[in-house]
């Protein structure tokens, strides 16, 4: 969550001169190093000043507060406002250059063929001021067109990262309700896929209104033309416009249904990564997959319509000018006409700028507008949602003891919390209340203890304090600053002391006393790079009890008035909870307000005040000593007296073996001391830069040539070979229509000079060559025999234009279900790959990159990549068709070609050279900003608690800064190679121009032809090499897809025939360890160190040791989620010879960590519908929580994202439920009661014995009370079996590591747990 340090390289663009910014010289130097080494972060710019995400975030967002002052806001006005005078300075230019410019050029055209046009009338020395004057129209054309452009896209992504930083700063503000309600992948496809539709409406915006105006004109110089017959071509070009319109609406039709599928696919895709564990250990993957599958062709079919509608808009491009021209030319011939070079070309060429302003700009206009109109609505949705909002007239903050709610008494400025008749709940259509008629007051310095039932409704209280749960009634008031601790530790992919320090100063003195107060100093100095070392996103490198230490210490270092600790000492041992309680929460804290909700009682007594909470209404309060009088409490409260015991949770375990089990391959190397405390650095380490959380880069890692991934993965070269041939056909076609009106041109002309000729010769002829046209045919026309009549050439025209729709449609819809196949399989075949891939692969990479190439990438591979692919390969051949056309009017124009394809070919190497690099950063550079926000809403009670929204908005736009770096030098490197581009055909055209002033024997027709061709070339060239280079870009995707296709598999997924198991294994339930090691990484040393020991069919077996020790390492071995060496044997089938899926379906498991997902209840106990209701409702009486589920739902009682809406104990239960759902022989719990409180415990263990009593069932212990009963118990430390035995035996060893931990619990509770195990001994050797 760290941007890492500042660039300091300063943009080049900011200190360029005029003149270099005119003609793009400023950009040579990134070229430079783009070719000659592969960029790194570290070589970006900084950004412009006026693209800062900071800044344009603030202009955005007060534009659009004064919008939210109105009765209809809307997002579309605040953007206007915002960026006003950008747009205006852009629709200058396109004023300019295509109302003026474009259209002088055509006049000049016709002017220059008329010097050809027999009787040739005109001076030699006009007809070159007219060639002049096009060569000036195109070099006018190409600076403004460029400048345009890049100014666009430059605008565009100005827009983007300001609806980014607004989206974000929304994201910080979000009510719980509102957020339970927002799925995180949702906010993602936000932030990466709608929020792009800015860059290409920009570009198209001002053709709305230019491009009407642009076709009047050329309506009047058509008219001026040739008359009547120009307004049939301008028909045909107005009635495929309104068709290519009606496609763009419906293209926007099917871009909302496409965004909300993907939507729904993300956010699925986000929750199976989240919970991959869980999937894994229930083997869950292919019936998960199934459903990924299914929102997938989901979303296809509605993308292959999207599709389809492009292919139709393609072929319009292609035909639109060719069908007008076809219309025109022959209403004009039968009119009784005369063809003629000056009249035709000139004609053409207004054809081509209508065609192009209309149906090409305008048409793609309406479609982008319309599906960025659709982005925007998606946006403002988004930011009308629902805010939290802390300063209320029912909840005030009170600073500094100043309340500006009311006078407040003397009595109340000493009150630190004070809540008066507070009714709350978290969604206002409940009919039960979350907090019912609460009053509290707590003194300020006071210790207050909060307990009650799972589910009773003291994390509540907490939030209502927070301001996080709306108070409907009441007042709640708090007197000073709040610091607070959740009760899922919230820990973020940085280094540990970013996690502590949290955006504070450091603080030396006070980090280090925080450190020891927490009880981290020895997990840190076990850890690799100590307090620098960066823990995976989540902190999948530490174990629960070290989050829950670093998660405290956060709370702690924090210097407050009042604290709010939600049950921090469930996730660590009794020694360790011991030390925190007394060193952190005592005397660290003495003077300050501390409100603890914990269900571990025996600290109650410490308590200045205890709050008995029972279904969120306060049932007791007072003294503790004053309570346990009571009596109907004292069997709750007396609880403490002999609850001390207990076992550690799962702690370092992976500390003292290498912290490679699942460390962030992105940790730096260690700079602190090798020997004594991890704390004693230098003074400069202090200041000790935390290393970038940046991807890295997939050069070089996937071997096959995207481009033959990408096809073959959807089909075959027999099918690519057609489809070549289809493009070949249509272009054929599509040159041989331009080549044609040309060839029909010059024959009327000769027509024309043959009838003139005989009219001067009086009507008489010898027979004699007329004429001799000089063509690369040498084509004689020999008398008017040879030609032949208007009719015939008619029916040719005609006939050409037919095939080529016939052609280019077919052409595009064959390409299209082609891309979508490909697509298609990718991602199932990314899918399968990513369930199929070791735990190691997800603690390694963090949830935002994984999910980047879900949406980011599978965006592009859907959407950008088939358009770029067949615009690229359109515009390619009519380039080729183009010079070819030249050519065959004279074979001397191959030599300027000849010698621009060597340039350009230099030219596009070096561009995309560069162009890959940057694109391959500007990708790295967008998943951080998608990481950090997913990190922002997992903790973002956390982080409103510290009041930290503008240290993380910082952080936001400092990762949105770096992404605009990059992409700003995307940009201007591609128009910088445009322009170079633009200026080689300007040399072109310059020399086609020239040399036919000194070629006089050509007709008008083949003149008109050559220059027609090679001015279409000015644009279209570029747009072309930029749309192959995007091609080469879009192709990033599906490499980083196709990496994703190749990772490493869990070995033997599915049994083979002659190893399945049968159906009734295990039926005993015997597990046998033999000479078993565990690693996490091929490299890494071994967790597990040869096991050797038999659990007995049934038999109840208690796991315990000290932090380290490998408790849950052993679980992981159970389930083979790493590396394991050695035998394991379940009833006598070695595991390893079994496949996964086999294995993990028959062991039920309890994890440490509940995970549900969104749904309903209904499917999380049952995902795929394998139970009736009567059973579902049988485990959940089993598991007591049917009283717990609100309304009438029952079983449809919606879980939201993350089960947020239900408590973490809550969750434990449902989890319970699912395996005795599951009813397998070998049951595993994980610290299955850490979080909850000792009657929730005291019915998970009845429930355990009572539906579990024939099965084998392995404990994680964390209170010693819970597995003095057992059969036995396995003694771990450091990865070593060290006892094993019942427990009352291992109690007889007064040395033994047992009989240690027992004694630690204190005198009264050893007493008890001895007397326990003694007991279940006995009556076990009765039996």
């Amino acid at each position: 969550m760290d941007a890492g340090k500042k660039r300091s390289r300063a943009n080049p663009r900011q200190t360029a001169n005029p003149l270099s910014a005119l003609l793009f010289w400023w950009t040579i130097p990134l070229f430079r190093e783009g070719y000659s080494h592969d960029l790194t972060v570290d070589d970006l710019y900084e950004p412009l000043k006026d693209d800062r995400s900071e800044q344009l975030g603030d202009i955005l967002e007060a534009q659009w507060n004064k919008q939210q002052k109105k009765k209809k806001p809307s997002l579309m006005s605040a953007i206007g406002g915002a960026f006003f005078w950008q747009y205006t300075q852009l629709g200058l230019l396109v004023l300019v250059n295509d109302v003026i410019v474009r259209l002088v050029q055509p006049l000049m055209l016709g002017y220059l063929l008329a010097y050809f046009t027999p009787p040739r009338t005109m001076s030699k020395e006009s007809a070159m001021a007219y060639a002049g004057a096009i060569v000036l129209c195109t070099a006018f054309n190409t600076l403004f067109f460029n400048h345009y452009t890049l100014g666009a896209f430059h605008a565009g992504m100005r827009v983007r990262a300001a609806c980014c930083s607004l989206i974000y700063r929304k994201s910080l503000r979000l009510s719980r309700t509102a957020l339970g309600e927002t799925a995180a992948g949702q906010v993602v496809n936000l932030l990466s896929n709608d929020v792009s539709r800015f860059d290409l409406v920009s570009v198209f915006i001002h053709h709305m209104w230019a491009a009407p105006l642009t076709a009047i004109i050329c309506m009047y110089f058509l008219y001026n033309e040739i008359g009547v017959a120009g307004f049939v071509g301008v028909a045909v070009v107005f009635v495929v416009v309104p068709i290519q319109a009606y496609t763009g609406k419906l293209s926007a039709i099917f871009r909302r249904r496409t965004a909300f599928k993907t939507d729904e696919r993300v956010r699925l895709t986000d929750e199976i990564i989240s919970g991959i564990q869980v999937i894994k250990m229930y083997a869950w993957e292919k019936p998960f997959s199934k459903m990924i599958e299914a929102a997938r062709r989901a979303e296809l079919k509605v993308v292959i319509k999207t599709s389809y509608i492009r292919g139709i808009f393609m072929t319009f491009n292609l035909c639109t000018t060719r069908l007008a021209l076809c219309c025109t030319l022959i209403t004009y011939v039968m009119l009784g006409s005369d063809l003629t070079a000056d009249k035709v070309f000139v004609v053409l060429t207004y054809f081509n700028i209508l065609a192009q302003t209309m149906s090409m700009m305008f048409v793609r206009g309406v479609a982008e507008i319309a599906e960025a109109l659709v982005s925007v609505k998606r946006l403002q949705t988004f930011l009308m949602n629902e805010e939290y909002v802390m300063n209320t007239s029912k909840l005030s903050i009170v600073q500094n003891g100043v309340s500006h709610d009311y006078d407040k008494e003397e009595k109340e400025e000493e009150e630190a919390v004070i809540m008066e008749s507070v009714t709350a709940k978290w969604v206002d259509t409940l009919s039960e209340n979350t907090l019912e008629d609460v009053n509290l007051r707590v003194h300020q310095g006071q210790l207050v203890g909060v307990v009650g039932l799972v589910g009773a409704g003291k994390s509540s209280l907490l939030q209502a304090l927070l301001g996080e749960l709306p108070v409907k009634e009441g007042i709640c008031k708090i007197n000073g600053k709040v610091s607070y601790a959740c009760q899922d530790p919230w820990v973020f992919a940085a280094t540990i002391r970013q996690n502590i320090v949290f955006g504070r100063p450091y603080d030396r003195r006070r980090y280090k006393e925080v450190i020891r107060v927490c009880a981290l100093q020895r997990d840190l100095e076990l850890l690799p790079q100590g307090d620098l070392t960066v823990v995976g996103e989540r902190g999948t490198s530490l174990s629960g009890g070290q989050k829950a230490r670093v998660n405290l210490a956060r709370a702690v270092y924090h210097d407050a008035d009042i604290y709010l600790f939600d049950d921090p000492l469930s996730a660590v041992d009794t020694h360790v909870g011991k030390h925190l309680f007394d060193e952190c929460i005592i005397n660290f804290l003495r003077n300050k307000t501390r409100i603890l909700v914990t269900h571990q009682l025996q600290y109650l007594s410490e308590a200045n005040h205890v709050v008995l909470i029972n279904n969120g209404k306060v049932e007791a309060q007072g003294g503790y000593a004053a309570l346990i009088r009571q009596p109907q409490y004292s069997a709750m409260l007396g609880a403490a007296e002999g609850d001390e015991g207990g076992e550690e949770r799962p702690e370092a375990e992976r500390a003292r073996h290498g912290i490679t089990r699942q460390l962030s391959r992105t940790s730096i190397k260690s700079k602190t001391s090798r020997h004594g405390s991890i704390l004693e650095e230098e003074e400069e380490e202090e200041e000790a830069a935390a290393p970038d959380m940046m991807e890295a880069t997939t050069k070089g890692v996937v071997k096959t040539s995207p481009y033959i991934g990408y096809f073959s993965s959807g089909t075959n070269y027999f099918v690519l070979f057609i489809l070549m041939l289809m493009f070949i056909c249509a272009q054929g076609l599509a040159s041989g229509a331009d080549y044609y009106i040309s060839y029909w041109t010059t024959q009327e002309e000769a027509r024309l000079a043959r009838i003139i000729e005989m009219q001067n010769n009086n009507g008489t002829t010898d027979g004699a060559n007329i004429l001799v046209i000089s063509s690369e045919d040498d084509v004689n026309i020999q008398g008017i025999d040879n030609i032949l009549d208007t009719d015939t050439y008619i029916f040719i025209y005609i006939g050409i234009i037919a095939a080529l729709f016939l052609i280019a449609f077919t052409r595009s819809f064959v390409f299209y279900n082609i891309c979508m196949s490909c697509s298609k399989q990718l991602h199932n075949t990314m899918f399968k790959n990513l369930l199929r891939t070791p735990m190691r692969f997800f603690n390694l990479n963090p949830s935002g990159r994984i999910l980047n190439r879900f949406s980011k990438d599978m965006g592009a591979i859907d959407e950008l990549l088939p358009k770029a692919i067949l615009d690229a390969a359109q515009i390619i051949m009519l380039v080729l068709g183009s010079l070819i056309v030249a050519v065959s009017v004279n074979w001397v124009y191959i030599l300027p070609i000849v010698a621009m394809g060597a340039l350009f070919w230099f030219v596009r190497k070096v561009y995309l050279r560069a162009s890959k690099n940057i694109k391959r950063l500007e990708g790295m550079t967008k998943s951080p900003v998608f990481t950090h926000l997913l990190a922002t809403l997992q903790g973002l009670t956390t982080i409103r608690a510290y009041g930290a929204q503008n240290i993380l908005k910082e952080e936001f736009d400092k990762h949105q800064d770096l992404h605009t770096a990059a992409w700003y030098m995307f940009l201007t490197t591609s128009q910088a190679f445009g322009f170079s581009l633009d200026i080689m055909c300007l040399i072109y055209i310059t020399f086609i121009t020239y040399s036919f002033l000194f070629l006089e024997d050509l007709f008008g027709g083949q003149i008109g032809l050559a220059l027609t061709q090679s001015m279409g070339l000015t644009g279209m060239i570029q747009w072309g090499m930029r749309q192959s280079a995007e091609v080469a870009n879009q192709m990033m995707a599906v490499e980083r897809v196709m990496e994703y296709t190749a990772l490493e598999e869990e070995p033997l997924l599915e049994s083979t025939p002659d190893k399945r198991p049968p159906s009734s294994w295990p039926s005993k339930g015997e597990i046998q360890f033999r000479r078993t090691y565990l690693r996490y990484g091929p490299q890494s040393d071994p967790v597990l160190v040869d096991l050797n020991f038999v659990i007995r069919p049934a038999e109840k077996v208690g796991i315990v040791g000290r932090t380290g020790a490998g408790k849950s390492s052993l679980i992981s071995a159970l389930f083979r989620l790493a590396i394991v060496e050695g035998e394991i044997l379940i009833d006598d089938v070695d595991t390893a010879n079994i496949g996964l899926q086999d294995l993990r379906a028959k062991i039920s498991i309890i994890p440490q960590d509940p995970v549900l997902f969104a749904g309903t209840l209904r499917f999380n106990l049952d995902p795929f519908g394998e139970f009736p209701d009567y059973i579902l409702w049988r485990v959940l009486d089993d598991v007591e929580l049917r009283d717990s589920l609100h309304d009438s739902l029952g079983l449809d009682t919606r879980v939201l994202d993350g089960g947020s809406n239900f408590s973490v104990g809550q969750r434990q239960l449902v989890c319970l439920a699912r395996a005795i759902l599951r009813n397998n022989r070998v049951l595993m719990l994980d610290e299955a009661t850490a979080n909850v409180d000792p009657h929730t415990d005291s019915l998970i263990q009845k429930t355990i014995r009572q539906k579990f009593s024939h099965c084998t069932v392995l404990t994680v212990a964390h209170r010693l009370n819970t597995i003095m009963d057992s059969d036995k118990v396995l003694v771990m430390d450091a990865g070593r079996m060290v006892e094993f035995d019942h427990p009352h035996i291992l109690l007889q060893k007064k040395d033994g590591m047992f009989s240690k931990m027992v004694r630690q619990t204190g005198y009264l509770m050893a007493e008890q747990l001895s007397r326990i195990a003694e007991e279940c001994y006995n009556e076990k050797v009765a039996h």
